[in-house]
């Protein structure tokens, strides 16, 4: 891992260069409760490059590359590298109880209590944190719509 004696311009140089390499999902697969901390813990020298499933193999080499350290894979018991999702929301199966907007980092789920609840597909990362939380289970992940 890289050495944390960087003067503080050279590091967030660094942290803003490994952030555009992440996905953006914001999903907290590597350890951390988003990408730009996941980022900065890597040019601090905190964290390795293969913390992040979304970003998959390619993904850790090219952070690895950035980082200056030997290529590897990334680290298969953070959780599976799967084709990019967004979520659905169920509208017949929707209580309205907000959890899911709650539990979404990026602020995609809009609704109201007791109302029911849909989310802004351009705004989704497909993070899946909103699926464990919603208590009735009307939260699928599906491909993105092409957009017209």
């Amino acid at each position: 891992m890289r050495s944390p004696a960087l003067p503080a311009d050279d590091l967030q140089a660094l942290t803003e260069r490994l952030d555009r390499l992440l996905p953006q999902t914001q999903c907290g697969q590597c350890g951390f409760p988003g990408c730009r901390p996941y980022a900065e813990a890597m040019a601090k020298g905190e964290a390795g490059p293969d913390h992040c499933p979304p970003g998959g193999d390619s993904g850790a080499r090219a952070l690895a590359h950035v980082l200056g350290v030997p290529p590897q894979p990334y680290d298969r018991s953070r959780g599976d590298h799967k084709p990019a999702t967004v979520a659905l929301v169920i509208e017949a199966d929707c209580i309205g109880c907000t959890k899911c907007i709650q539990a979404c980092p990026v602020d995609a789920i809009i609704g109201a209590s007791k109302h029911m609840h849909t989310v802004i597909e351009p705004l989704c990362t497909g993070c899946e944190l909103c699926v464990p939380a919603c208590p009735v289970d009307c939260i699928v992940m599906v491909p993105p719509q092409p957009s017209a």
